[in-house]
């Protein structure tokens, strides 16, 4: 098991800077999410942590082995880090056992080390089995076997998942992590989907143009995002301008609400809350419901007021409202004022 410690890492492509003064931290035997959009440095941290991208500041460290710093570069085939990618890339001219097998070229014992992982995995009656011969999920469940063989210090996983249906990313990327968590392997999941993010990871890192704003677990990321970007990526958002009443209560169109973070410098701005926090009341006018958006699990009602202000509402199933009905809506838990 191995911590990872990034600081004030500058790196880029040429004379263009990606990642500037950079700190990130991954705790021993955690899954740290790294979410951010595209164009966010997301794929360059990944490189830099390979060691595909040499930075031209900062330090880095895996537990007490310093890979970059003063005089320090350690070059990437002697990182101890197990990579794996997009859509698996399997060796297509190897079947799946010469595929796991193929990082442990000169070490012992490797046909016992291939039949432990690929039972770990859930691979063990296809070994021979070719690439092109296996399904998206049994594809990954390959490309994780390959990159733990080696038993690395570090997995980086490199968005893994976005080649499968919703479905079956869920159920793999659940796998992987049970795995990872069995092994108590560190590991870093590069990802732009906030739903996988904040259900596979320990903590999450967002990342903006190349700084990383804010680290936490998923549920305070949720609860509490630091600024109003975050809060905007991470879930849906119901935006309200809002003027502060007291330090932890602010006036809306909702009437009064409970603000988490306490404020006494500002007098009014954006209050933000979740589209569950908000209910509806059918004894109640205000609100006309827009339109209506069906998840199996629930529904997202989109409202909106006489004045034009315009809210989504989740609730439970199937809403009990129809498109055009007035209703009224209340909030429940702690807002946060931006």
């Amino acid at each position: 098991m191995t911590s990872v410690r990034v600081q004030g890492v500058d790196a880029g492509y040429g004379r263009t800077t990606v990642l500037a003064d950079f700190n990130l931290e991954a705790k021993t035997g955690s899954m740290l999410a790294v979410l951010g959009s595209s164009g966010s440095g997301k794929t360059t941290l990944l490189r830099v942590l390979a060691g595909f991208i040499r930075p031209t500041a900062g330090t880095m460290s895996f537990g007490d082995t310093v890979i970059l710093g003063p005089g320090v570069w350690l070059p990437p085939e002697k990182r101890g880090i197990g990579i794996v990618p997009q859509e698996g890339a399997l060796f297509p001219h190897l079947d799946v056992y010469g595929n796991v097998a193929y990082g442990l070229r000169g070490h012992q014992d490797i046909g016992a080390r291939v039949d432990e992982l690929l039972e770990l995995v859930g691979m063990s009656g296809l070994a021979h089995r070719r690439p092109q011969e296996l399904s998206g999920g049994q594809a990954q469940r390959v490309a994780l076997a390959r990159a733990l063989a080696p038993r690395p210090a570090l997995v980086l996983l490199d968005e893994p998942f976005s080649a499968l249906d919703k479905g079956m990313r869920g159920e793999i990327g659940h796998e992987v992590r049970s795995v990872l968590k069995q092994l108590e392997t560190t590991s870093i999941l590069v990802t732009h989907d906030q739903e996988e993010a904040l259900a596979l990871a320990d903590e999450v890192s967002v990342l903006s143009r190349g700084v990383l704003v804010q680290q936490a677990t998923p549920h305070e990321l949720y609860t509490n995002p630091v600024n109003l970007e975050v809060a905007r990526f991470v879930g849906e958002l119901v935006e309200l301008p809002a003027a502060t009443k007291t330090a932890d209560v602010v006036l809306c169109v909702l009437g009064e609400v409970k603000i988490s973070n306490h404020t006494s410098n500002m007098k009014s701005g954006i209050l933000g809350l979740r589209p569950e926090q908000l209910g509806l009341n059918r004894q109640e006018t205000g609100w006309q419901v827009v339109s209506q958006s069906f998840h199996g699990h629930d529904t997202l009602v989109h409202l909106k007021s006489a004045e034009g202000v315009q809210i989504q509402v989740r609730v439970p199933g199937t809403a009990p409202v129809a498109v055009g009905d007035q209703v009224g809506v209340s909030s429940h838990g702690l807002g946060r004022l931006f």
